[in-house]
């Protein structure tokens, strides 16, 4: 190797410690930037000349070393595990979050629960029964009217907070299809612009940073999917549908039903605009999907069941007695639709719900607590309170709205507790995968400086090397000869 070459290789490895000294500090400047992968100096040996010359030959040793090339570190399956679990995990956080805003709105086990509610009812009618004269059940019977209104109005509640919650589920899902769509744009513009960067030899690794971690948001918003092409940039799939392919996307839309009334019937979906196509989504829109399509309609109809179920069952006990003026009960609760006070009108447990239960009798004297007509009370209204104590062990009875509706909270708990279990776990996989992924392309403080000492050392090392040449250039310049 001849002196020249030499110095060559000096300042090339004088050049290639100095660029891994900055990479290295780029490192530590990022490493708490969210989305960063640390970069790593492309270090390769430049090999001697291959051509033979005509009067010469090379001397095989090579000629320093090339560290041009600036790499992110980067695991490609990792980061593929990493979207599929994120997926996962929005998909159960928001089942979870949906089962725990029902049990909000039921507010079981408590004094202010339907449950509770519905005691008080049947109990005000076991104190109609304790009063067994006429002249002094005036006041148990205005406490059956307030508890029987307490639990209508418990029941309005319930459903009308089923329906914001569905409400509101549906206004986030159409913010998060708005999110996808601006980074799906996003990812397409990156794509143009590191392509582009790629061919005219510029650097990417930022860019490509942007780029992954809106793949990654995408991926736990809808569970999609990426994959690398050899121009650099990247196609994003969603359930079968390329949402981005170099720098062109396709949008996404709401479609289906906009009401919960209609969300058995027309449920709600994700449609690609233009088209329609319907998208099978993951993460997170897939939580609010089910939640929309099966969750809270489940629920609601669950509790339209124990409107209708308290409905026929009070009014069939209700219609069997006699009221104050020895008149036949009429019915006690309706869908709302006939006249309050008129006795012919008759309520129709079939339409009734717990959003439209209504109580139709609001006079005290009307409530059918005697089990004896006229005739049979010596042609005056009766005394007695057998039919207000056969509707007082309604509640109890075998396959009463008590009954159902505790069957209901039961499973309500039981899906809950499930969700927060299975959500426990999948936290405990998604958080090993991350920590294995970055434990990759993570920077680790201790590593760089154990790099930055290194290349300190061989920039050290490169410049005592060129200043042993210069020595000898100098002697053979300056020296030799000299007497």
């Amino acid at each position: 190797m001849s002196t020249f070459s030499g110095l060559t290789a000096a300042s090339s490895a004088l050049f290639t410690s100095q660029r891994a000294m900055d990479v290295t500090g780029q490192n530590i400047a990022n490493v708490n930037t969210d989305g960063y992968s640390r970069q790593r100096v492309d270090l390769k040996s430049v090999s001697a000349s291959t051509v033979p010359a005509v009067f010469s030959t090379g001397s095989g040793i090579g000629e320093g070393v090339d560290g041009d090339s600036v790499i992110r570190i980067r695991d490609a399956f990792m980061e593929s595990r990493a979207q599929a679990e994120h997926a996962t995990t929005a998909s159960m956080t928001v089942r979870q979050t949906t089962l725990n805003q029902i049990e909000d709105a039921f507010h079981e086990p408590g004094d202010d629960g339907l449950q509770a509610q519905l005691s008080k009812m049947w109990s005000a009618w076991g104190d109609v029964t304790n009063n067994t004269t006429v002249a002094n059940g005036g006041g148990a019977r205005t406490a059956v009217l307030q508890t029987t209104q307490t639990v209508v109005a418990s029941l309005h509640t319930i459903s009308s907070t089923l329906d914001a919650q569905w409400s509101q589920n549906l206004d986030d899902l159409g913010v998060l299809v708005d999110d996808v769509n601006a980074s799906a744009a996003s990812i397409a513009t990156l794509n143009q612009s590191i392509k582009r960067a790629g061919q005219a030899g510029l650097p990417t690794n930022e860019l490509s940073d942007k780029r992954d971690a809106l793949v990654l948001k995408i991926a736990e918003q809808t569970g999609a999917t990426s994959t690398s092409e050899t121009d650099g940039t990247v196609t994003v799939n969603l359930g079968g549908v390329t949402l981005v392919s170099g720098s062109t996307t396709i949008s996404l839309a709401l479609g289906g039903g906009t009401g919960p009334a209609t969300a058995k019937s027309d449920p709600p979906k994700i449609v690609t605009a233009p088209g329609g196509t319907t998208v099978r989504p993951g993460g997170t829109a897939e939580g609010q999907l089910t939640a929309m399509s099966t969750t809270i309609p489940g629920y609601r109809t669950a509790i339209d069941d124990v409107a209708q179920k308290l409905a026929t069952t009070l009014n069939d006990a209700h219609q069997n007695g006699y009221d104050l003026g020895g008149e036949p009960g009429q019915p006690l609760l309706n869908d709302g639709a006939g006249t309050d006070n008129d006795p012919s009108a008759t309520g129709n447990p079939s339409k009734v719900t717990a959003a439209n239960i209504h109580l139709r009798i609001t006079d005290p004297d009307k409530l059918a607590a005697a089990s004896l007509p006229k005739t049979a009370a010596g042609g005056a209204a009766s005394g007695d309170s057998h039919n207000a104590d056969t509707v007082a062990a309604l509640g109890s009875a075998a396959g009463s709205a008590d009954s159902v509706y505790r069957q209901m909270i039961v499973g309500l708990g039981v899906q809950a507790s499930v969700a927060t279990g299975n959500l426990t776990a999948q936290n405990v996989i998604s958080t090993q995968v991350d920590s294995a992924r970055l434990s990759v392309s993570g920077v680790s403080i201790d590593e760089e400086m154990t790099n930055m000492l290194q290349f300190q050392h061989a920039y050290s090392a490169a410049a005592r090397m060129i200043t042993a040449i210069d020595g000898m250039l100098d002697t053979v310049i300056n020296r030799m000869g000299v007497s």
